[in-house]
């Protein structure tokens, strides 16, 4: 989904690695958001030059959400009892719980995803994915928009990625920062 200048940018400028290497990053792919979503998505991780001391998980997590799985517009978000609170839940409830208890205090997760057309309608549900992901513990951070397109020259040459529809300019990128309590 993200263009790999994208991913550059964001492991070395974007994150405040501390050194000059990039910073390690867990890239998922979500493709649909059903039961034992967990099971299907495929991870990258993309690591950095060894820290000294022990591994510890990542503190970026990028999830590349394809657009078939977001919700429809008219699709409510469940947002699941106290009982559950992420354990069992399903759906993106469910999957926000658990990246949140992934992060470490100082992690961030980023969200990228592009809109689709349902029967010819935009359907752009990032404002229900972000407050979906703030009652799971998030914090909305930025929405930064990564253009696809490269320089050439003075102009920008669209380079749209092979499965995009026609008229497609660019995705989103949504940052969180995970919220501990003391």
């Amino acid at each position: 989904m993200l263009p790999a200048w994208a991913l550059d940018k964001i492991r070395t400028e974007f994150a405040g690695h501390p050194t000059s290497a990039p910073a390690p990053l867990l890239k998922i792919a979500i493709r649909d958001a059903r039961s034992g979503m967990d099971a299907r998505i495929p991870t990258t991780t993309l690591p950095c030059e060894a820290d000294e001391g022990e591994p510890k998980p990542p503190a970026l997590l990028l999830a590349e959400l394809h657009p078939d799985a977001l919700p429809a517009p008219t699709e409510a978000l469940p947002t699941g009892g106290v009982e559950t609170l992420g354990s069992v839940e399903d759906g993106w409830p469910g999957f926000f719980h658990r990246a949140h208890r992934f992060l470490p205090g100082d992690g961030l997760m980023l969200l990228a995803t592009r809109q689709r057309r349902d029967a010819g309608r935009l359907n752009d549900p990032l404002g229900t994915l972000v407050a979906t992901a703030r009652t799971a513990g998030f914090r909305y951070l930025q929405h930064i928009v990564v253009v696809y397109a490269h320089l050439a020259g003075d102009q920008l040459v669209p380079s749209l990625p092979p499965d995009a529809y026609r008229g497609l300019a660019h995705c989103d990128l949504v940052a969180l920062s995970a919220i501990r309590h003391p």
